[in-house]
């Protein structure tokens, strides 16, 4: 297919730059064979006893430095982590960068270039040996670009842009489905009969970018580790035996449970890297259905969607929701979609 297939005009006013207040009053649109208007805090009634709702425990890291390279200004937004003081990170601007270049961020904490990659992305080996330590000191929340922020960032986005489910470091981008959750609904959803599974994926700064190959057989995804504990596995391997759906808290958990199934369905233990790409004709094994926001035309996110509930059917969705005045990406409303082959 063209990643032209996947394109939407999409109005700026209508990008959320705050979170709902509270987080649960965020609309919902509930995509089936009709489209219903919905908010958030409707969820457990549209849940059902015995099923599982599985959501990613991953923590947003202050991952985006700002620092200098002689008298220049540098900025890197660290995504992977590779050991021993050496990241991988997108630095802005990119094209003067050489290997042996040193960028200063802190008075404590400087890096050197060791690899110049494609798109902007660096290897950097780090003098500091607890590069975590310093993020959580110097660092900036890595906001997607169409969040407009001075380039320091606010105190508020520390909160703002992690979930409540928070306790494993390492994303460099929010499970953003998960921001709309909030104590008070989760216990209405478990009062609802529906039990609440964990996993963990670090999502990495590729995962929101637009596709730019023309074909998107040609797109390369970038790796996320992730993993799936045995008791997880356990819970939802017994939900669907007993007759309960699987509802993924996000396109994070989905990719992650999808590449955790075997091809009977059946969830196992994972404790790795993962780089699947979920796009229309993929058959789905496990999730039956989806909460998650609206997102980026032409990426990998809107095909996953799309590959979920139907091409035309999303593109109707999203129609609708322009119309309708919904908030989109990162801090705006969600929608809920069961799978097309389960309408």
């Amino acid at each position: 297919m063209r990643t032209d297939d996947f394109d939407f005009d999409l109005p700026r006013a209508l990008i959320a730059q705050r979170p709902a207040s509270p987080r649960d009053a965020a609309r919902l649109l509930v995509v089936e064979r009709a489209l219903h208007d919905c908010h958030v805090g409707d969820l457990p009634r549209l849940f059902a006893a015995g099923d599982v709702l599985v959501v990613n425990d991953t923590r947003v890291i202050p991952a985006r430095l700002r620092g200098r390279r002689g008298t220049a200004g540098v900025e890197v937004t660290l995504h992977r982590r590779l050991g021993g003081g050496i990241w991988r990170g997108f630095a802005r601007p990119a094209k003067k960068l050489r290997p042996g270049d040193r960028i200063d961020f802190a008075t404590d904490l400087s890096a050197e270039v060791t690899e110049k990659l494609d798109a902007g992305e660096v290897t950097l080996r780090f003098a500091a040996t607890d590069v975590e330590a310093a993020l959580e000191r110097i660092g900036i929340m890595p906001l997607p670009p169409y969040i407009e922020r001075p380039k320091t960032g606010t105190p508020s986005d520390r909160a703002d842009y992690q979930t409540m489910f928070a306790a494993v470091p390492g994303a460099v981008a929010a499970p953003t489905a998960g921001l709309h959750f909030t104590p008070r609904l989760m216990q209405a959803i478990r009062d609802a009969g529906v039990q609440v599974a964990t996993v963990t994926l670090h999502v990495g700064a590729g995962t929101f970018l637009p596709v730019k190959a023309n074909r998107i057989e040609d797109h390369r995804m970038h790796a996320e580790w992730g993993s799936v504990s045995a008791a997880t596995a356990a819970a939802v391997n017994a939900a669907r035996a007993a007759g309960g759906r699987v509802i993924a808290a996000g396109t994070t958990s989905l990719r992650l449970l999808e590449s955790a199934a075997d091809g009977n369905g059946r969830l196992h233990p994972f404790a790795n890297e993962t780089d699947i790409f979920i796009a229309p004709g993929y058959r789905f094994k496990i999730v039956d259905m989806l909460l998650t926001n609206f997102h980026l035309p032409r990426s990998t996110l809107f095909m996953l969607v799309a590959a979920f509930s139907g091409l035309a059917r999303m593109k109707a969705a999203y129609a609708h929701a322009r119309q309708a005045g919904y908030r989109f990406y990162s801090y705006g409303d969600a929608c809920l979609l069961t799978r097309e082959d389960r309408l």
